[in-house]
């Protein structure tokens, strides 16, 4: 687990954001330390997938500071922040694999456009990388051919393949049978065991996250209204905390137990 000691590679202030007149993002400030797996949380519309697209290049900030590994990218121009991009890697909610395309081609496009690869460096890049989610055998599927499970799996090893140093996850257990949500979770735990990747992950899972998680962020109001460890982020008394947390369905017990799994 990330020490008070260890380098922030996103660091966040005043971080605003606003669509058709609605402030979605207001003077948000977060911080995330190298190899940390940072849990986020928040209401449906709160902007939770907002904040990650920000902080990944995909959006475009209207005001305030997003530093990853020490570089501004607000306001950077397009030219730049290709190359930060390169950095990052990006799970989507629903994989977002093009369906035209094999899971080969879904997972090398991006190193053979970016990185010039040859076929057979590719061919050698994406085996690696589909064994690094634990899925060997599949490049010649088209994602239609692939379970939601095995999709985000694809979608996992699509992020990586670009050797990021950061991964963002938005909703990668959303629609999944309980076991193989859990496997997806153990699998964001190995990534940073594996590579030392720095993970944020949203998800509206409190438990699940308190299994991987260091810290979890409650995103309300446009800021990051609580973030703590997992057994103090269950103790808090904020209300919408409470509504994602009840005696009925998680216990402070188990928040405690789970804290310390996979970290």
């Amino acid at each position: 687990m990330p020490t008070s000691h260890t380098r922030n590679v996103i660091e966040v202030e005043g971080l605003t954001y606003t669509v058709d007149g609605r402030t979605i993002l207001a003077d948000l400030a977060i911080a995330v330390s190298k190899a940390e797996i940072v849990g986020v949380v928040g209401a449906s519309g709160s902007g939770k997938s907002t904040l990650i697209k920000c902080l990944a290049a995909l959006t475009s900030a209207d005001a305030g500071s997003i530093l990853i590994n020490g570089r501004q990218i607000v306001g950077m121009p397009e030219r730049k922040l290709k190359e930060v991009r390169s950095e990052v890697g990006f799970v989507f909610q629903y994989s977002a694999l093009f369906d035209s395309m094999t899971v080969f081609e879904n997972i090398a496009l991006a190193p053979m456009r970016r990185l010039s690869y040859t076929r057979t460096q590719a061919m050698e890049l994406v085996r690696e990388k589909l064994q690094l989610v634990q899925l060997d055998g599949v490049q010649d599927y088209y994602p239609g051919q692939l379970s939601g499970g095995m999709a985000k799996r694809v979608g996992l090893a699509r992020a990586l393949a670009l050797e990021p140093a950061i991964l963002f996850y938005d909703e990668p257990t959303s629609g999944l049978d309980p076991p193989t949500a859990r496997s997806i979770d153990e699998l964001i735990v190995d990534m940073r065991r594996q590579l030392g990747v720095t993970s944020v992950v949203v998800s509206h899972d409190v438990p699940a996250l308190a299994r991987i998680a260091d810290r979890i962020a409650l995103l309300d109001g446009g800021k990051i209204a609580v973030m703590a460890p997992p057994q103090e982020f269950v103790r808090s008394d904020h209300p919408v905390v409470r509504q994602f947390v009840s005696a009925d369905n998680f216990g402070i017990a188990d928040a405690e137990k789970h804290s310390t799994d996979g970290t």
